[in-house]
């Protein structure tokens, strides 16, 4: 079990937690929710021991491997296996000791190390990294390619895959889905729910997080609120209490409201004196509850097009792609009202579509028509690297506008959050979800009535990706979109095109149907093209297979129990820790503290006392269950 006590952790001199706690379990899938800048990914640095806490403490299993995906890849002339596999530290260790033992001649250090080798699985190795860049979208022709020769959305793919082969306890992935399509995101998932170990992710794709993680930790007034349940039950469970500590909130207010009215009244009657007193001493417990910020803070909408023709564009017998056709003779008439998502794996053409559409990328062969008063508004993966770093939004805003009114231009970038200083500030600075929001809200102002949009969510978070979704379903226009978020398509597009094998044809099922597709085609490619164990030692894969099966007969009837008792033990604590609010929840309403309550805040606090003493036999039973458990090899 990993604990954090009463943690303050800075980002510079910005606080991003105070006295908070958090208790991470074995075995959890657990999502992390909050706003950019919250602290997410720091929270994974400090994890990682990357960095040091300001204050409180961390406790950790020395044991406990970590592993997490990196964001960056330097180009080098490692072949994509091998960069894979150099993530496993400890083989590579063995294998460079192994081949100085073989130079050397040296048989016992040979044999120690075939052992070392054999327990490692390591002559299995680059078939389970062959595997895990399949599962990712490589075909084995990428195999033996270069890292430089690899774009940088399938070098983060490479990092992924790295990380996924890493033997490890705990998981750390920070938006694992950032560059993926929809195949290699549900490969991803099917993939996480078998990893046995702990897992943290940070993810902006929410039917992804309902579908992965059964915990959710969420960064809240510099604290870490743990919820029981996918990213919808956190959804619910938060409304759910923010509603109770708005209304808590506001009969605080009044009642500060009255104490105050009654001190000013009668503190100069001496006769009232000791009852002002009383209730300034009431002021001075009470701690104030902040408001609940329900409401998220992007608020924005595509500007209502100036005007929406019938068909805004008609695509004639269009080859799209470069060198060589990626799909030819493609027809298709866009309406004022056509809202479509592109289905289909990486490479097949969707992107490149719209750029053809954009005039970025030439057509091979057909023609565009477009109507005399279409408006694209296009927001491409890459649209970010084009915006003047040095530029401010404001200023950005005034190049597209120069008529508007001032404030009105500001009064937009506000409801995309960029306020004061920050809409003035260069956007060099800005992170890449910042820049993310900018390219969308200079999109928005423009009126399109037909937009495309490539892979949008990417590097926003979970809020802003609600928001583009509500904006989406108010947009009157026409939409193109190419997604990995299944939330996104589902809520905003009414039909699909499939893009794939050099043909386009419309789907007529819905995403659950091309999800059964997807898995089905998989398999079936994975049967037809299963990698084979290579290297010269895998012929050494021995042992007694019979006394193997009989070893794990045995641990499975340790370990069962074991696991029975943490499970139990684990539903008792959720339990103690819910009974635990509740009672906090009452001790915090102002009334209990009136005379008449007396009993009843007598009797609260002798539950609250009874509770932590069974809280701590709760937590100690279960970190003695887990070290046994770890101690037989669960």
């Amino acid at each position: 079990m990993i604990t954090l006590q009463n943690v303050t952790l800075y980002q510079g001199a910005t606080p991003l937690l105070e006295s908070a706690s958090l208790a991470i379990y074995p075995g959890q899938k657990i999502g992390v929710i909050g706003r950019n800048g919250a602290g997410k990914s720091t929270l994974f640095k400090l994890l990682m021991g990357e960095m040091q806490l300001d204050g409180g403490d961390m406790v950790m299993p020395e044991k406990l491997q970590r592993a997490q995906m990196m964001q960056e890849t330097e180009a080098s002339n490692r072949s994509a296996v091998d960069y894979v596999i150099d993530g496993h530290v400890r083989f590579r260790e063995v294998e460079r000791a192994l081949d100085e033992a073989t130079l050397k001649d040296d048989h016992d250090a040979m044999m120690h190390l075939y052992a070392d080798m054999e327990e490692l699985d390591g002559y299995g190795l680059t078939n389970r990294a062959e595997q895990l860049l399949m599962g990712l979208g490589f075909s084995v022709s990428d195999f033996s390619k270069t890292v430089a020769e690899f774009s940088g959305g399938w070098r983060i793919r490479l990092n992924l895959a790295q990380a996924l082969l890493q033997p490890s306890d705990l998981l750390l992935l920070d938006e694992p889905t950032n560059h993926l399509d929809l195949e290699a995101t549900l490969w991803l998932r099917s993939w996480l729910l078998k990893y046995p170990g702990t897992v943290l992710l940070i993810s902006h794709d929410r039917q992804f997080l309902d579908e992965v993680v059964g915990h959710v930790i969420s960064f809240e007034n510099k604290k870490l609120i743990t919820y029981r349940g996918n990213y919808s039950s956190y959804e619910m469970q938060k409304a759910e209490r923010l509603s109770q500590q708005q209304a808590m909130y506001e009969k605080q207010q009044l009642r500060k409201s009255e104490i105050e009215g009654f001190v000013r009244r009668f503190r100069a009657q001496a006769t009232k004196a000791r009852q002002a007193q009383s209730r300034l001493k009431e002021l001075q417990r009470m701690v104030d509850i902040e408001p609940a910020h329900i409401d998220s803070p992007f608020q924005f909408r595509f500007r209502e097009a100036v005007k929406i023709p019938d068909v805004v564009l008609t695509c004639e017998d269009v080859s799209v792609g470069y060198t060589t056709p990626l799909f030819k003779n493609f027809s298709i008439t866009i309406n004022g009202s056509s809202r479509i998502g592109l289905l289909g794996p990486t490479g097949q053409g969707k992107s490149t579509f719209l750029k053809s559409v954009m005039g970025q990328q030439p057509l091979l062969g057909g023609k565009l028509h477009f109507h005399e008063h279409t408006r694209v508004g296009y927001c491409a993966q890459q649209q970010t690297d084009v915006l003047d770093q040095d530029a401010s939004p404001m200023l950005l805003m005034r190049r597209i506008d120069d008529k508007t009114p001032e404030q009105e231009l500001r009064n937009f970038l506000g409801s995309f959050a960029f306020k004061g200083e920050q809409a003035d500030a260069p956007i060099r600075p800005f992170s890449g979800g910042e820049k993310s929001r900018l390219a969308l809200a200079l999109v928005a102002w423009q009126r399109p009535n037909l937009m495309l949009m490539d892979e949008p969510t990417n590097h926003l978070d979970l809020e802003m990706v609600h928001a583009l979704t509500r904006a989406l379903q108010e947009y009157g226009g026409a939409l193109i979109l190419v997604s990995h978020d299944r939330h996104l398509l589902n809520n905003t597009v009414d039909q699909f095109l499939i893009i794939r094998g050099g043909k386009v044809e419309f789907f007529e099922g819905s995403l659950d149907d091309y999800e059964k597709l997807v898995l089905e085609s998989r398999s079936a490619k994975e049967r037809d093209a299963a990698p084979k164990v290579r290297g010269a030692a895998a012929d050494m894969q021995t042992g007694d297979r019979k006394e193997q099966r009989q070893q794990s007969a045995q641990a499975r009837e340790q370990i069962k129990p074991l696991k029975d008792k943490i499970k139990k033990l684990e539903q008792q604590l959720d339990k103690q820790h819910q009974q635990q609010t509740q009672i906090e929840t009452q001790l915090a309403d102002p009334a209990l503290y009136d005379d008449v309550n007396k009993a009843k805040l007598a009797k609260l606090v002798q539950q609250q006392g009874e509770l932590k003493r069974l809280l701590g036999d709760t937590e100690d039973q279960l970190m003695q269950a887990m070290e046994a458990l770890e101690a037989v090899g669960g």
